[in-house]
């Protein structure tokens, strides 16, 4: 009897400890990933919308300099800090044209930390991203 107890507290412990490592894992730093050195303004008709924890990212194909469509991942702050900040899920919809001013990705990808976006109306949010230092963590 003494076993079976044991044995369901390690199990129950072990269940426990990976609930809590596996948030921490998944978030990273704007540093690790973004270049705030090396900023971007991206414009370009939005494809898709992720609004999710952590962060809501959207993607958007732009024209390269050679006329190319190019699709740039742009990473912005959690739901609720864009939502402190006027942004709702449907202020951006799939097909409007924006206007992105972020951070290139260190590892030289198509993707930027979104600062600030402009919407195809002209409304101008900030994207409570890591990389804006007006953003409250």
């Amino acid at each position: 009897m003494t076993t079976r107890f044991l044995t369901s507290v390690l199990v129950a412990l072990a269940a426990l400890t990976a609930m809590c490592v596996a948030p921490v894992n998944a978030h990273h730093s704007f540093a690790a990933e973004f270049d705030g050195s090396k900023p971007i303004t991206l414009k370009g008709v939005v494809t898709q919308i992720d609004w999710v924890n952590p962060h809501v990212w959207f993607y958007v194909t732009v024209k390269d300099e050679e006329g190319q469509t190019v699709r740039w991942a742009c990473e912005m702050g959690a739901p609720h800090q864009l939502q402190q900040r006027g942004w709702l899920r449907e202020t951006m919809k799939v097909g409007d044209l924006v206007s992105v001013e972020g951070s290139l990705a260190r590892d030289g990808s198509k993707r930027a930390n979104a600062r600030v976006v402009t919407t195809a109306d002209g409304k101008t949010l900030g994207a409570a991203s890591s990389g804006d230092p007006t953003t409250r963590q």
